[in-house]
Parts: structure tokens; sequence; C-alpha cells
């Protein structure tokens, strides 16, 4: 039995599909899977000057010299030319490109969901900037393909425990919270039950009073009353 060589394939593509030997920039601007992009650079501002190069539309050339923009046409994206439309409700949908990309008119392509999620990092990372110049903290956005899963941005599910602040707050708010009713209850469970209700009943009580609610004297109105009667 003869088996038949089979040479590898120097042009073979990484698991994310971007072709290794394409330098920094190039990779970032091909079309492929959503990856964040690793700045050449550790100073914010370098940091923007090399994401905005990555977010640059892509140019026609002759005799390399550009021309005209290669891909300025609806749902196409003004970089790769991948195609992809986008739903008006979708939370990682992207402005309109700029053909400056800080500034200039807005073209008539879009980005594709890479190039969305890069135009994304581009904006956290001029938030981060101005929040370094006036002395704020900021936490940057990392894009992912996790990020987009509509499961992730499910936050919370039903509640089965409130934690003393939540009582507080959803008491002062006009809830009446009460512990489930149990089949049989100790003196304790009776006890812990009327402390709760009594944390509900004070925060409400504060916060009427914060807003300025007065109390008036029932029976004095009621006498009030019948004398002028």
């Amino acid at each position: 039995m003869s088996i038949q060589y089979q040479p590898s394939n120097l042009l073979e593509l990484h698991s994310d599909g971007t072709n290794p030997f394409l330098n920094r920039l190039d990779s970032a601007r091909a079309a492929g899977a959503i990856t964040a992009y690793e700045y050449k650079s550790t100073k914010p501002k370098k940091q923007l000057k090399e994401i905005i190069k990555v977010l640059m539309p892509e140019n026609k050339t002759f005799m390399k010299v550009p021309y005209r923009f290669k891909y300025n046409i609806k749902d196409r994206c003004v970089i790769c030319g991948t195609h992809k439309v986008w739903d008006g409700s979708d939370s990682m949908r992207p402005p309109l490109p700029l053909h400056k990309v800080r500034k200039g008119y807005p073209m008539r392509g879009t980005y594709c969901d890479k190039h969305a999620a890069i135009h994304r990092q581009y904006e956290m990372l001029e938030q981060q900037i101005l929040a370094e110049e006036h002395g704020l903290s900021f936490s940057a956005y990392i894009p992912s393909a996790k990020s987009l899963n509509p499961v992730n941005l499910v936050t919370s599910g039903p509640l089965t425990t409130l934690k003393e602040a939540d009582i507080h707050s959803l008491s002062s708010l006009g809830w009446v919270i009460k512990p489930p009713q149990m089949g049989s209850s100790s003196k304790e469970e009776e006890l812990y039950k009327l402390l709760i209700e009594n944390e509900g009943v004070s925060s409400r009580m504060k916060a009427l009073l914060t807003e300025g609610v007065v109390v008036t004297d029932v029976e004095a109105d009621a006498t009030t009353e019948q004398e002028e009667a």
C-alpha cells in the first residue's frame, strides 16, 4: 500500500481566520472573526492613532495613488467589504462611518461585526483618554464574540433572595415585603418575620418624611369639624 505525500499548506490560516503572514495593521483590517485589536504602543494617544489607521476606509489605488473609496456601498463594510445588514435593535450596531473616522462626511457603507467591535474599542479609548485628562476612572471595552451572544445580555433572573439594602430600597418605594409562609413556624421564625416587616415599615416612613409629608392630628381635625358644624 502506498501513501501519497501531502505537502503542508504554507498559506494555512489561524483558527480565528486570520492570515499569519499579514502584519498587524493588515490583519486588523482584513475580514475575520471578532477579536480585540492589540496595540503596538503603550501610550493611549499613540494607541488612538493606531486604531484610527485600522478604521480608515479602504481606498482604490492607481499606480499606488488613492483616488476613490473602494467599499462605499450600502450594507458593505467600508474597510474589508464584508456584506452586513444591521438590525435596528442590535446593541452592537455601529454609527455611520465617517471618511476620516473622527470627522468628515458620513459614508454610505457600514462596519462588519469585526470592525464594529474595533470601532467600539476606539470609542472606549477616546473616553479613557478624556477620563484620564479629568482625573476620572474608566474601564476599557474589550470586544469579543462572547459579548454578542444574546444569552450573555441577560444580566439577572428572578430574585430568590433579598439583601438588607434591597429590602430598604423596595420598602421605601412602597413595596410590602413578607417572608414566605411556613407550615409550622417557631417563635424565632415569627420574630424574624416581624423584624423584616418592621424594617420595611421604617424604611417607608423615612422615605415619606424625607419627601416632606406632615402628620396631622386626626382627632383634633375631627373635633374642629364638629365645632364648625
